[in-house]
């Protein structure tokens, strides 16, 4: 078996202004009014279905829901990315817990017709709390354990950074044990970084041998040849899994001039992250990568979606 997907987290601008600890004012909503029409583009070219996890806050915005609704109409699958997309969601309490998920999967449902099947967390950090919410909820499959040595360092070292400079940044570091979890799709355990019987985990991307990340921002600060090369480093997984970001499409010249100095990705211009990304699905389509939506994936691991 060799599958692949492509989703995409629908982060609007102001998160990236909370992990930086500023201002977000005037942040604007370029990812549904903007990126949401180049990725569709995209994948109408690439001939691969999108899932797209979307924010349920996002979608008291019509014109955000219309274009939500008009994906889910083109055949993307819309997952949850929960109400609020707290970053700090693990340390919310349990009931807190079931209400972003659950508020952020009936926001999804009101806007597109039908009740999301898969979750991820926000920032990728997720705790054994949130998988009992996620299975007393009935979801079929979680996407947010990032067993990605590199990734956890830069975080933990950016979000120190930050406080460095006197600001606080929302965004928190996962717990350390997510490093052991295991990179392909598994049952989780309790806890949840060991295998089990609970519901299916489809974990992010990383490549072989080194566990290397194979996200948007990688592949596309990469460049299309290197992005060739990190493709390359996933040949062989059953389910490769590549996880990109509203932002990954856009650039400082769409709005976004603010974050030019703390996010490099917003430097690169959007034609050129395009390239890096369809270069890095060609590498997986010409080593013989079916792509499917996570549903497909997750259901061809055996979840009841």
């Amino acid at each position: 078996m060799r599958l692949a997907s492509v989703s995409v987290d629908l982060d609007e601008i102001h998160h990236y202004f909370q992990i930086h600890g500023l201002s977000a004012g005037g942040a604007g909503t370029l990812v549904y009014d903007v990126a949401i029409d180049r990725l569709s583009r995209f994948a109408d070219a690439a001939g691969c279905p999108l899932t797209l996890f979307a924010i349920g806050r996002d979608l008291d915005r019509k014109e955000s829901r219309e274009r939500l609704a008009g994906a889910a109409a083109a055949g993307h699958e819309i997952a949850n990315h929960s109400l609020d997309h707290c970053y700090d969601l693990v340390r919310l309490g349990r009931d807190e817990i079931a209400r972003q998920i659950e508020q952020g999967a009936k926001a999804i449902a009101r806007a597109c017709g039908s009740r999301p099947v898969g979750f991820r967390a926000p920032g990728y950090t997720i705790s054994d709390d949130v998988f009992d919410v996620l299975r007393e909820l009935g979801v079929a499959y979680d996407a947010s354990v990032f067993p990605c040595p590199a990734y956890w360092m830069a975080k933990a070292a950016a979000i120190g950074l930050i406080s460095l400079r006197g600001r606080t940044s929302h965004s928190i570091v996962d717990h350390p044990n997510v490093l052991r979890a295991p990179t392909r799709p598994y049952r989780t355990g309790s806890p949840y970084w060991r295998t089990g019987n609970g519901i299916l985990e489809i974990p992010v991307q990383v490549t072989r041998g080194p566990r290397l990340p194979f996200i948007g921002t990688s592949v596309t600060l990469a460049g299309p040849s290197r992005a060739r090369w990190l493709a390359k480093m996933c040949i062989g997984e059953p389910l490769v899994n590549l996880e990109l970001h509203g932002i990954d499409v856009l650039d400082a010249d769409d709005g976004l001039d603010a974050l030019r100095p703390h996010q490099p990705d917003v430097r690169v211009p959007h034609a050129r992250k395009m390239d890096a990304i369809v270069a890095a699905i060609t590498e997986l389509r010409e080593a013989g990568y079916t792509f499917v939506t996570m549903r497909e994936a997750a259901a061809a691991f055996g979840a009841p979606c």
